[in-house]
C-alpha cells in the first residue's frame, strides 16, 4: 500500500503529465487515509482549479492553509482561486502574505495582475512600473502600461510601449491594442499591420477584423476594407451596425441606402 508521500508524488506526476482524473483519484485516496494532510489538499485544489471546479478548490486550499499558513505556493494558488471568483481583496491579502514569506518575481506579477483586474488603476500602474524597473523589457508589464496609457488618452506613449511589447512573441490582444493606439495617431497603415497580426494569431477576433476594415478604408483601400468587414460580419453578425456606420461615415466610405444590399455584399 502506498504511503502518503508516494501518493503525493504519483499524483503530482499524473497532474504534470496531463492526467487530472488520475491525479484527483490519487489525492482523494490519500485524503481518505489522512484527511488533514495539507500537501494533498493543496494538490487537489490545484487539480480542481485547473479543471474549473472553483468552489471545491477553494475549500481544499483553505484546509491546506489552515495547516500551513506560511506556505507561499499555497498562498499563490489561493490568490488565483480568489481572483477567479472576483474576490480581489482576499486575493491581494494572500499575495501580500506570500510576498512577505517568499518575495519572488512571480508573486509581484500576480499582484499587478490582480490590481489590474480589480480596476485599481493607479496601484496597478505603480506595480507594473516597479516590475519593469526590476525586469527591463518585461513583456506583460510593458503591454499593460501601454494599455493604461491608451486608456488615459496618451496614444503616443501607448503606441511606443506596445510596439516594444510585440518585439518578442506577443498574444493577439497586445497586437490589437497596438492597432488601436496607432489608429488614434492616424497611422492607418501601421494599425492595419497590427490588426492583421492579431487576426493571424486569433482568426476569430471579430473586433480586429472590424478595425482592420476601418484602417484600410481610411487608407483609401475600400475593396480590401470590404473584405475585412465581410470577415468581421461572418465572425459576428451583430457588428453589422458598426460596419454600416464605418462605411458611411469615413472619408473614403461608401453610401449604402439599402441594408439588404449591404448584407449581400458582406456575404459574397
Amino acid at each position: 500500500m502506498d504511503d502518503t508521500g508516494t501518493l503525493v508524488r504519483r499524483a503530482t506526476e499524473a497532474f504534470n503529465a496531463g492526467k487530472p482524473d488520475e491525479a484527483q483519484r490519487l489525492c482523494e485516496k490519500g485524503l481518505a487515509r489522512a484527511p488533514a494532510d495539507p500537501v494533498l489538499h493543496h494538490l487537489l485544489a490545484a487539480v480542481l482549479f485547473s479543471r474549473g471546479v472553483i468552489a471545491p478548490a477553494h475549500a481544499h486550499i483553505d484546509v491546506s492553509l489552515a495547516n500551513r499558513p506560511s506556505n507561499a505556493p499555497a498562498r499563490l494558488l489561493a490568490a488565483r482561486i480568489a481572483r477567479s471568483e472576483g474576490q480581489f481583496e482576499a486575493a491581494l491579502a494572500h499575495l501580500d502574505a506570500a510576498i512577505a514569506t517568499s518575495p519572488q518575481r512571480e508573486m509581484f506579477v500576480e499582484k499587478a495582475r490582480t490590481l489590474d483586474m480589480a480596476g485599481l488603476r493607479d496601484q496597478a500602474r505603480g506595480a507594473w512600473q516597479a516590475i519593469l524597473k526590476v525586469i527591463p523589457g518585461h513583456q506583460e508589464a510593458t503591454a499593460r502600461l501601454g494599455r493604461l496609457a491608451w486608456e488615459d488618452g496618451d496614444a503616443a506613449t501607448a503606441a511606443s510601449l506596445l510596439a516594444q511589447a510585440v518585439a518578442a512573441s506577443a498574444p493577439a490582444s497586445v497586437w490589437f491594442d497596438l492597432g488601436v493606439a496607432r489608429q488614434d495617431l492616424l497611422d492607418h497603415a501601421g494599425a492595419a499591420i497590427a490588426y492583421r497580426k492579431a487576426l493571424e494569431l486569433k482568426p476569430d477576433h471579430a473586433e480586429a477584423a472590424l478595425n482592420l476594415g476601418i484602417a484600410l478604408q481610411e487608407s483609401g483601400d475600400v475593396d480590401a476594407a470590404m473584405g475585412a468587414f465581410a470577415r468581421a460580419y461572418r465572425l459576428r453578425p451583430q457588428l453589422f451596425g458598426s460596419i454600416a456606420m464605418a462605411l458611411t461615415s469615413a472619408s473614403h466610405g461608401r453610401l449604402w441606402l439599402d441594408e439588404d444590399g449591404l448584407r449581400r455584399a458582406l456575404t459574397r
